[in-house]
This record gives structure tokens, C-alpha cells and sequence, in this order.
């Protein structure tokens, strides 16, 4: 087996090596140039020890340097190189309360998470591979190194990261990691809600995200993301739709492009309809005011997760949107394009196509007809250049106050009125029409003798 390590990489190694250290790329670099991907960073272990690495370049910074790791710099560009360790007892779920070093690769090597990420390379030696790893690799496996119970325990985000890599790769979870991640999922409590968000993040966004229901088989969600257990058990008795609400939710995140705003959308868009779900005497299923009630739960479910409040902030107002049916008219596609955003309103059409393609054939064709037909509105909107929102008026506050309105909120009040005419009507957007326009306007304010 051959890898093609970066120049910079293979000088790392070969000046350890010339110095009687051993020296290996290690982990996930080795597992992706296996499998022919592009690798997002190097990372490279050795038997030296922190300070004899830091001796033989010229610059380096310590990145965790009490558990072995620090960064060489070469020409601008950063790699870390982590001694060789064997971790002490972990009391918290994540953290070994010590790090002691090795000169043994096999030790350093044991306490990996997975076989695939636990194989070493340089080019004297090839690789190394003492866990089986490129078996499983062919038999697109994941599987714990030694004892799973131990892995896990040791380190509860294990458990995240094995959905997540089976998401990214199209693997299997082997049976024994399966059911050690069942007995241990409750730790994952233990874990910051930062670093379940960035997981759960690279899960939704990768190749297979439906595989959040093996997440959810395994006792996982229930623990992250409770909400989510309760989707699953949610059926749906309407002709509109086929499948429970979480099947539903699986089917459409996968229709969606990978985009994190848009796959956060599809998992929380329908996230209420357990809580306002009610049965017609009929027997039919009703979910009203689930997008109302969708947006309070979805903001207190990012904030939990600590999500920044850009995502947060987009995520909301599409699961505010995403059941927003209009007649597909030029007026009914400004003033929606008005209230969701400009530069949202493209996610909501992908959020409706989704949304319509994870539901029954009913009306299907008719809904994404009119889907169709308000993009086409959308296109000429922008085409035309018309305004849908303020920033785009012909007038400003300065233009009104220079027209000899005084200053306060009334002004916003006028600009207001001025867009909800131009919305209408966007051949009016010209100061000349507009500036008329406020001067009749019957608000309260006084205008320059």
C-alpha cells in the first residue's frame, strides 16, 4: 500500500525519523487516502516526546502539549504532531484524568476509537495496521478497536462519531459496537452540547443523513434530541401524507441539497406536530398551528445545542415558512419574498420541493406545480429588478426629512405605507411617484413652511 504524503508531511517525518524518533501519519488522513478522498488535514504521531519534537524545528506553538500535541509550522502551513500516549482512567465521559507517554505505536494506537482510524503510515514502513482496519475498510465496516464497552466508556462522543462515519462513508456498524453504543448511549450526557452540535452537524450534511434513524434505533436521539424520538412515533392519518412524521422528516432531509441551514430546516419543520396533533371524527389527523409552535420549539432546541444565531435565526423563519401556500402571482411572490427574505426565499422554495416530494402522491403535481410557477415569478422579480423590501425603495428616511417631514418613527411608518404600495404596484418605485405619494399620505407629522 501506497500513500502519496504532502512534501511538507513526509519532511516532518523523515527529520524525526533522521533523528531516531519513529514517525508515522496517523488516523483519519490514512483512512481517507485509502479510500481515495482528499484528507482535510494531516495529522502525524511519534515516539518523540513534546519537547524533542519542539528541537528540531524552528517553529512551533503548543496546541495541547500536556497530552503530547503540538503544531509545526512550515512555511505558513500547520500540522500537528502528538507523542506517542497511553490515557489514564476517564472519570467524565470524555476526558483520560492523565496522559502518559510511550515509545510503543501499537499502545499509542489501542486507544483509538475505530479500526479505520487506527492504522499508521510512512513510506519506509508502508502501513500498519494491527486492528484490521483495511479489512473493514473493504467490508465498509465500523467497528471499535478492541473492546467496544471500553471505547465508549472512555470517550461517550465515540458514539456520535460512529453514526456520524457510517453517515459519511456509507458504512455498517458492526453488531458489538451496536449494542455497546445501546448500553452506553445515556453517557453521551456527559458530552458538551457543542460538541453534539458539531457531529449531528456533519451526520445531516453528509451522504446519509437517514441514517439519524439508526441514531434513533440505537438510543441516541433519545438522549441529544428527545424531540426526535417522539417524531418517530407520530403517524399521520391524512391523505397527504404516507409515512409517520419522522419517517417523513428522514425522507425529506435527504431530498434537500447538503446545505446545513436547509437540512436543519427538514429536521425541525415539522417538529411540533406530535404536540398539536389532533384526530377529526372522521379519524383524520390535523396539525394546526404546527409551524407557530414549530418555531418556538425549534429556537429553544439550537439554543440548547448552542447554534449561533445566524443559523438559528434562518432555521426559525424557515420553519415559520415552509408550509406558506400562495397563488403563484408576481404581487403574492413580492410580498412573500417580502416577509421570508430575499435571500431566504430560494431556500423556501427548496424547503417546499422537499417537503412536497417526502409526502404522498396526493396533489403532489399540483404542488409542485405551483412550486414551479413561483420560482418562475421569483426569477422575473429579480430580472426586473422590482422592489420587495425596503433596501430596495427609490426613497429613503433622508429623502423624506429632505422633503420636509420631520424626523421620528413616523418616517418608518411612511416607508412602510410607501413599500406596501410599491409591493403592489413596483412601476410606482421612483422617488418622483414616491415622494407624491408621501406627501398625501394622512400621518401625523409636520412638514417645512
Amino acid at each position: 500500500m501506497k500513500i502519496q504524503l504532502p512534501e511538507k508531511v513526509n519532511t516532518i517525518i523523515s527529520t524525526l525519523q533522521a533523528h531516531g524518533y519513529e514517525a508515522y501519519a496517523v488516523g483519519g488522513c490514512v483512512r481517507d487516502s485509502i479510500l481515495g478522498r482528499i484528507p482535510d488535514d494531516w495529522d502525524i504521531t511519534t515516539s518523540a516526546t513534546p519537547l524533542e519534537t519542539k528541537s528540531l524545528f524552528k517553529r512551533t506553538f503548543d496546541t495541547g502539549i500536556e497530552h503530547g500535541t503540538i503544531t509545526v509550522l512550515i512555511d505558513k502551513e500547520a500540522f500537528e504532531v502528538t507523542t506517542y500516549r497511553v490515557d489514564g482512567k476517564y472519570e467524565d465521559s470524555r476526558h483520560p484524568s492523565e496522559v502518559t507517554f510511550t515509545r510503543c505505536l501499537s499502545e499509542d494506537l489501542l486507544r483509538r476509537d475505530f479500526t479505520i482510524n487506527a492504522m499508521a503510515y510512512n513510506d519506509a514502513e508502508g502501513l500498519l495496521d494491527i486492528f484490521g482496519g483495511m479489512e473493514d475498510l473493504k467490508n465498509k465496516t465500523i467497528r471499535c478497536v478492541g473492546n467496544a464497552k471500553e471505547r465508549f466508556g472512555e470517550d461517550a462522543l465515540r458514539i456520535l462519531r460512529a453514526v456520524r462515519f457510517a453517515a459519511q462513508l456509507g458504512f455498517e456498524i458492526e453488531n458489538e459496537t451496536q449494542e455497546a453504543i445501546k448500553i452506553l448511549a445515556p453517557t453521551l450526557a456527559n458530552i458538551s452540547a457543542e460538541r453534539i452540535q458539531v457531529e449531528l452537524i456533519k451526520m445531516l450534511i453528509s451522504p446519509n443523513p437517514s441514517l439519524l434513524r439508526t441514531a434513533y434505533e440505537l438510543g441516541i436521539t433519545k438522549v441529544i434530541l428527545p424531540e426526535f424520538d417522539e417524531l418517530m412515533k407520530t403517524t399521520q392519518e391524512t391523505p397527504h401524507h404516507i409515512y409517520t412524521v419522522g419517517e417523513h422528516t428522514l425522507k425529506a432531509i435527504e431530498l434537500v441539497r447538503p446545505d446545513k441551514v436547509l437540512r436543519l430546516t427538514m429536521l425541525f419543520h415539522d417538529i411540533a406536530k406530535p404536540k398539536m396533533k389532533t384526530i377529526d371524527e372522521k379519524g383524520v389527523a390535523h396539525f394546526k398551528m404546527h409551524d407557530v409552535e414549530g418555531v418556538s420549539m425549534t429556537k429553544a432546541i439550537l439554543r440548547r445545542l448552542k447554534f449561533d444565531n445566524d443559523t438559528l435565526g434562518k432555521v426559525t423563519k424557515l420553519v415559520q415558512f415552509h408550509d406558506y401556500r400562495i397563488p403563484a402571482e408576481p404581487k403574492r411572490v413580492r410580498r412573500a419574498m417580502n416577509k421570508i427574505g430575499e435571500e431566504l426565499f430560494p431556500y423556501y422554495l427548496e424547503v417546499r420541493t422537499a417537503d412536497t416530494l417526502a409526502q404522498s402522491e396526493y396533489l403532489r403535481e399540483e404542488k409542485l406545480q405551483n412550486i414551479h410557477d413561483m420560482e418562475v415569478c421569483y426569477h422575473e422579480i429579480l430580472e426586473k429588478k422590482e422592489c420587495v423590501s425596503l433596501k430596495s425603495l427609490a426613497v429613503t428616511g433622508s429623502d423624506l426629512i429632505a422633503a420636509g417631514m420631520k424626523p421620528g418613527k413616523e418616517l418608518g411608518a411612511v416607508l412602510n405605507q410607501l413599500l406596501e404600495v410599491v409591493l403592489e404596484n413596483p412601476e410606482l418605485n421612483t422617488k418622483a411617484r414616491l415622494l407624491d405619494i408621501a406627501g398625501d399620505i394622512n400621518y401625523p407629522m409636520s412638514k417645512k413652511d
